[in-house]
């Protein structure tokens, strides 16, 4: 099976600035609008799973994550110029495509869960967008020689730490079926 990216879907990561600055750019604009939320009423109502770190914590790890996974995307779509195995090229396209897919989902994440304040939503959206990067990570690993991997892996981890807080947050503050308290 063979999968085509458009060019401009490798243009970006070819080059390392991009590569770098482009998911780094979507999530600070995804998230801007965050900082308001997180300090109001909703969002300090809400009751929290054991675990969750000091709201600041959010504001270096995703900086530190989106850097990562633009170099990881940077290192794939360079295996892929330089590819001359035609059997790794279906995984590092697909790879490719997984990461904007990823990307996609990740961007969609804080409007969905701060501003909308569709918890469940959201939680729909992490969940799918750990599958697709864990898939992604696996695709990408054998073909780059693991060196994507090693910038994946972290952002694995937090997804799934992010996706139990999301859980957490979803059982907790879920309203009984029938409207009334027990």
């Amino acid at each position: 099976m063979s999968f085509h990216l458009p060019d401009i879907l490798l243009s970006i990561p070819r080059n390392p600035v991009t590569a770098l600055g482009f998911p780094l750019t979507l999530g600070i604009l995804s998230g801007f609008p965050t900082a308001k939320v997180v300090r109001g009423p909703w969002y300090n109502g809400l009751f929290f799973p054991p675990g969750r770190p000091p709201r600041q914590v959010f504001s270096i790890v995703w900086p530190l994550l989106y850097l990562s996974m633009g170099y990881a995307s940077h290192l794939a779509v360079k295996t892929l110029d330089v590819s001359f195995s035609s059997s790794s090229s279906p995984a590092l396209t697909l790879g490719l495509a997984l990461y904007y897919a990823q990307l996609g989902m990740n961007i969609a994440w804080s409007p969905l869960f701060f501003g909308y304040k569709q918890v469940g939503v959201a939680l729909i959206d992490s969940v799918l967008m750990t599958g697709v990067t864990l898939y992604a990570t696996m695709l990408l690993d054998g073909p780059t020689d693991s060196r994507t991997t090693y910038f994946l892996v972290p952002y694995c981890g937090w997804l799934c730490f992010a996706t139990y807080l999301n859980a957490g947050i979803w059982w907790l503050n879920r309203r009984p079926l029938s409207g009334k308290e027990d």
